[in-house]
């Protein structure tokens, strides 16, 4: 796991914050000893057969490795009780950190290419979403998507199994994978925005600044996955600024993608000092090696004071699809964290 050196102080803060997380995949976040489980009970074998050998080859070492990674993960989710057993350990390491609410990713057309139908998926996270919010107060929402790479067929099976199955938690439809053009997917979002739900894509991690704005064009996106792009175009900065279209940034992936060439050339802080708002995340934590406190922890390394993180903390839950009650509330907790560790209180009060 990435580790970086804060003062006692802002690691107490960093513990302390409620926080939410809004991009972040459920199948990058299985644990090693989840995989384990999942390998042994489905006598999956092109794993490492034991729980040491299995945390070793965790561990990130290039693009093509995770990809095997993820894939061989993927292919361990095969019941409803699979996926339960996956949401529940996620939803668990969450908590943790204090994570009070979290919109996740579910690849869903990852199953569907396997035969595993969308039922099975949504029966099994939503189990776990059920049991999470009881035992840890956690709250968890969904976010199928599909690989823009995959084509249209991938996106319209994806929108189909949506719309016929997905439970009330599901609030957004997504699309990651291999950035391409996003045009053609036009009417799918059209059809998922038709039915309620907010248009989430990444877009702007390798593609460049036009794909954001394909992303807000075409497919009406409502907030924008990674996004770090949108600094190469200064007129698009303005625009994400002036609209305040929220944009999700993962340090830490970003790095391992080599989408930023080593933590200190990420734009995170220079998007703040352009008004964007910004909100933090681990995208896929256990094949990255991190967490949402060790991506606190990145940005203060980049040089964000306190009150800055604390900022940051307020922007996911302004960017969620929390209920204005429960925003409004997470938001006072939030300010009464800081005001406890001595952050600007003048600071605090303007992120309300």
């Amino acid at each position: 796991m990435h580790t970086h050196s804060t003062p006692p102080d802002v690691e107490a803060l960093i513990r302390d914050l409620p926080k939410v997380e809004l991009h972040v995949h459920l199948e990058g976040s299985m644990p090693a000893d989840t995989l384990f489980d999942l390998a042994r009970r489905h006598g999956v074998t092109d794993v490492p057969d034991t729980p040491e050998a299995l945390r070793d080859w965790y561990v990130f070492t290039d693009f093509p490795h995770f990809v095997e990674v993820y894939l061989a993960s993927v292919a361990t989710l095969r019941e409803e009780q699979d996926f339960a057993l996956l949401a529940s350990a996620v939803a668990e390491r969450l908590a943790a950190q204090n994570v009070r609410y979290a919109e996740m990713h579910v690849s869903l057309y990852t199953h569907l290419m396997r035969g595993v139908p969308a039922r099975v998926v949504f029966d099994g996270i939503e189990e776990a979403r059920r049991a999470a919010e009881s035992r840890h107060g956690i709250q968890l929402r969904w976010i199928p998507d599909f690989p823009a790479d995959f084509g249209l067929e991938s996106a319209e099976a994806t929108v189909e199994a949506v719309l016929r199955d997905a439970p009330p938690s599901v609030v957004g439809f997504g699309v990651g994978g291999v950035e391409t053009p996003l045009e053609q997917y036009a009417g799918v979002f059209g059809r998922a925005r038709a039915a309620g739900l907010a248009s989430l894509p990444h877009a702007g991690e390798h593609g460049g600044p036009e794909r954001v704005r394909e992303a807000l064009d075409a497919l009406g996106a409502e907030r924008i996955g990674h996004g770090i792009d949108s600094m190469r175009d200064e007129a698009l900065v303005g625009r994400l600024a002036e609209g305040r279209i929220p944009v999700d940034v993962s340090p830490t992936s970003n790095v391992c993608t080599r989408a930023v060439a080593e933590l200190g050339d990420h734009p995170l802080p220079r998007m703040l000092e352009a008004g964007l708002l910004v909100t933090l995340n681990t995208d896929d934590p256990t094949m990255f090696g991190t967490d949402l406190n060790g991506e606190y922890r990145a940005a203060h390394t980049l040089g964000l004071d306190a009150a800055d993180l604390v900022g940051l903390a307020a922007n996911g839950v302004h960017a969620s699809y929390l209920g204005a009650a429960r925003r409004h509330a997470l938001l006072a907790e939030i300010g009464e964290v800081a005001a406890r560790h001595g952050v600007d209180p003048v600071r605090v009060a303007a992120l309300r």
